[in-house]
């Protein structure tokens, strides 16, 4: 299942930005477009539903992650009384810590590839920076840790989407912005 949520979010060789050497494609920069007719940033409404696809994708994520710690708790202590041995707190932080990389690394290759995770791409929403190019590498992780936070805080980040310029804040602290994009025809 991981593989094809990485082939998804990767293109799968469908995205002609991707360098193989032998393709004609090779060194080919981002398509941009341009500044003159920008695409309209994306409202709250759609962004909310784009996550609610998403957590699907993460809950599914966090299914693989603890089956992937149950399966390391069986190597190392077996199956006799299981339930007894229980990891000490600071497994249990790296554990935690394991999780969010999980979940955070979803967004990150995503975001990295396409500009879109699944949720995006089924709402037509793309992450981008504000010239049109794809968000760097250090946007996409802050992007990961600060939207969490922006909903944590009783939503104060997301309802800040309903002012005139639809930037919510996490939006704002990183440099990106969410944008429709046209349907594809």
């Amino acid at each position: 299942m991981n593989f094809l949520l990485i082939a998804h979010c990767t293109g799968f060789r469908q995205n002609p930005n991707m360098i193989h050497e032998d393709d004609d494609y090779f060194m080919t920069k981002p398509e941009t477009k341009p500044l003159n007719d920008p695409l309209p940033i994306a409202g709250i409404g759609r962004r909310l539903a784009a996550f609610i696809y998403d957590a699907f994708l993460l809950f599914a994520i966090t299914l693989a992650y603890g089956l992937l710690l149950l399966l390391i708790k069986v190597i190392f202590n077996g199956t006799d009384h299981l339930e007894d041995v229980q990891p000490g707190p600071v497994l249990q932080w790296l554990s935690f810590a394991g999780w969010i990389a999980a979940l955070i690394s979803y967004y990150y290759i995503c975001w990295r590839k396409q500009g879109q995770t699944l949720g995006m791409k089924s709402w037509r929403l793309k992450l981008q920076q504000p010239d049109g190019t794809l968000a760097s590498p250090e946007q996409c992780i802050k992007r990961s840790l600060l939207a969490p936070l922006s909903l944590a805080v009783f939503g104060l980040g997301y309802l800040r989407c309903l002012l005139p310029d639809r930037a919510c804040m996490h939006d704002l602290l990183t440099g990106t912005q969410v944008v429709v994009v046209a349907k594809e025809k």
